[in-house]
């Protein structure tokens, strides 16, 4: 057994011996905090992915993968046995006038994106992906010219971008962030960066000025499309189920070259044609390409050594599609009567 392996199975051991003498549900809640918080063993050992060797990721992240599964069902287990013993000394102690009215409960849960996020984080970590976020609110040279987007692209005018000064502005992509971890010059990368972005467009069925993107990127020596589609595949049948087929249509984006659109054959009529796909049997999905090599030189990375491929895709999207929700309005109404459903 590796030292990672040895390390990963102390903390899942760590864990289950916590649970065992959890005696409330305060208790459980501080455990799952040290284990699976922000700040948690586990988390913080995610996070320490980027030492691990390339080709060790995929399979420490699987390692990861199965402890916080193992953990949750334990911390599941333990929490019905503390409510049933909860109710054994209540039934123990209190009478109960069976002629009161009874009390509705309402107990929340995750939102929708909540649940497509983890479910995207989940498959990119397993293929050794790290998690990276940056900020929202942007410099102009990371938002757009690092991307090689130029001062006369008509995504920079003021009426798609909030502009908060002439060089600062509210991010309208997640790509900033790749900018940034290239710059940092630590290769190879494997990363994905979910988060808000915004632009400014009228509230309808399929846009909104707040929403929010995941975007990848992949950046080492000898990357080719045929990676690039070989990921993507992937990703699209553990999101949609593995009968799930994937086209690259030809399209352009200023910050990579080539650049395609990716469709993924309909789940829903299995590429027969109906009402959820228009009749066509696929869906768009995402946009990706090759990163540009102008966008690898300004941040510091030699093209003619590194090649990379970058992709994004609007959560929201991802929500609509695997829940079939034909109203992006819908997610953000608070309307209890339409989440309770997820």
């Amino acid at each position: 057994m590796s030292d990672i392996e040895l390390k990963v199975k102390e903390i899942q051991d760590s864990a289950i011996e916590a649970l065992k003498s959890a005696d409330g549900l305060e208790k459980l809640n501080e455990i799952r905090v040290a284990f699976l918080g922000k700040k948690g063993s586990l988390t913080q050992f995610l996070k320490s992915m980027k030492t691990v060797a390339p080709e060790d990721r995929p399979k420490v992240g699987k390692w990861v993968n199965d402890t916080r599964f193992a953990i949750e069902e334990k911390m599941e287990e333990t929490k019905k046995k503390l409510d049933a013993e909860k109710m054994e000394r209540q039934l123990a102690s209190e009478e109960i006038d069976v002629t009161l009215p009874a009390k509705m409960k309402f107990i929340g849960h995750r939102h929708p994106n909540t649940i497509a996020l983890e479910e995207v984080e989940r498959i990119f970590v397993g293929m050794g992906y790290e998690v990276i976020e940056g900020p929202e609110i942007e410099y102009d040279d990371y938002n757009f010219t690092k991307l090689n987007i130029p001062a006369n692209h008509p995504a920079k005018d003021e009426q798609d971008t909030f502009y908060i000064t002439k060089d600062i502005l509210l991010r309208t992509q997640t790509s900033p962030v790749q900018a940034r971890v290239m710059e940092q010059g630590k290769l190879p990368i494997r990363m994905i960066s979910p988060g808000r972005v915004f632009r400014s467009d009228e509230v309808d069925a399929t846009h909104s000025p707040s929403f929010h993107q995941i975007e990848g990127l992949v950046v080492d020596k000898n990357i080719t499309f045929a990676d690039l589609k070989g990921t993507l595949d992937v990703f699209a049948k553990e999101l949609f189920g593995p009968e799930t087929k994937t086209k690259f249509r030809p399209h352009h984006f200023p910050f990579t070259e080539p650049s395609a659109e990716v469709d993924v054959s309909c789940f829903k009529c299995g590429g027969k044609g109906c009402r959820f796909c228009k009749g066509s049997g696929w869906i768009e999905i995402l946009g990706c390409g090759m990163v540009h090599p102008h966008v690898l030189e300004m941040c510091g990375i030699d093209p003619d050594v590194y090649t990379g491929f970058a992709f994004g895709v609007g959560l929201e999207r991802i929500a609509l599609l695997k829940y079939e929700i034909d109203d992006m309005r819908l997610l953000y109404e608070n309307d209890v009567r339409f989440l309770k459903q997820f």
